[in-house]
């Protein structure tokens, strides 16, 4: 089996997850690349197996086949448009950044690259693609979340509302993943996965709740369609970085084990 080089751009509390699970050994896999601000920082750093390289996001391109992105959606197009068009597989967790750089899917088109959203901390996009072969009528979701979980999103900045004052479960915003992505540009990774999944970004539609009953960042999505009708909820606990569950580095790694795994489970 020939083994795939993987970079990673950026090195947060997922980038670090990720790097400390192909250092343990991912079979078939090999981490052979990480893009960060100050590469020197990282020199003395102790690895299991091979060291990688640390690197600018222009260097990734050139060393790896595959690159996780988990870097600062500022970043994405810099990151992306470079491994796209040097034909290699980008996986990419910034999907609200996919969604303001829809033409990067043509990128990949034009130069055999391959853009993969792994789940995340979102469940269910097997049976939304599954469904999407066929006719999906509606998809929902609902997003309950502690209220200063959303502080500081643009949209309640211009709409005057103050989340440090919220005491009771409030609907905050009822709309489209599109719309939600400029509004919440922090908080909407999943929605836009679960849109793209399904029925696009403009027809799905999305609700934001600031919950004070909640500590856990709470994603409900319902699903009506001409094969199966289904919801779905999850709970996710966050990481060492409280905007991020532990899940969605979970969901990194299984989605590289099923790049050269002998046995695929899920769509």
């Amino acid at each position: 089996m020939s083994v795939l080089q993987v970079g990673i751009a950026g090195f947060g509390a997922i980038g670090q997850a990720v790097a400390h699970a192909l250092d343990q050994g991912l079979p078939g896999l090999r981490l052979a690349a990480i893009a960060v601000r100050q590469p020197e920082r990282y020199a003395d750093r102790h690895w299991q197996s091979d060291k990688p390289a640390f690197t600018d996001l222009a260097g990734l391109a050139t060393r790896c086949d595959i690159v996780v992105e988990a870097a600062p959606a500022a970043v994405f197009r810099e990151l992306a448009e470079p491994v796209l068009r040097a034909g290699k597989k980008l996986m990419v967790l910034s999907s609200g950044a996919l969604l303001r750089n829809e033409d990067l899917i043509d990128t990949a088109r034009q130069h055999g690259g391959q853009i993969i959203i792994p789940s995340g901390a979102i469940l269910g996009l097997d049976a939304l693609t599954a469904a999407a072969e066929g006719q999906i009528h509606s998809v929902t979701m609902i997003t309950r979340k502690p209220p200063l979980g959303l502080a500081g999103a643009p949209y309640l900045q211009t709409h005057g509302i103050d989340v440090s004052r919220i005491t009771e479960p409030t609907l905050v915003f009822r709309g489209s993943p599109r719309d939600a992505a400029i509004g919440f540009p922090a908080n909407l990774n999943v929605a836009v996965s679960v849109s793209l999944a399904g029925i696009g970004a403009d027809r799905s539609t999305l609700e934001i709740w600031a919950d004070p009953s909640v500590t856990r960042n709470v994603h409900r999505v319902e699903v009506d369609s001409d094969s199966a009708s289904f919801s779905m909820e999850i709970q996710n606990i966050p990481s060492e970085n409280p905007k991020t569950g532990k899940i969605t580095a979970q969901s990194v790694v299984a989605a590289l084990r099923k790049l050269t795994a002998p046995l695929r489970v899920g769509t």
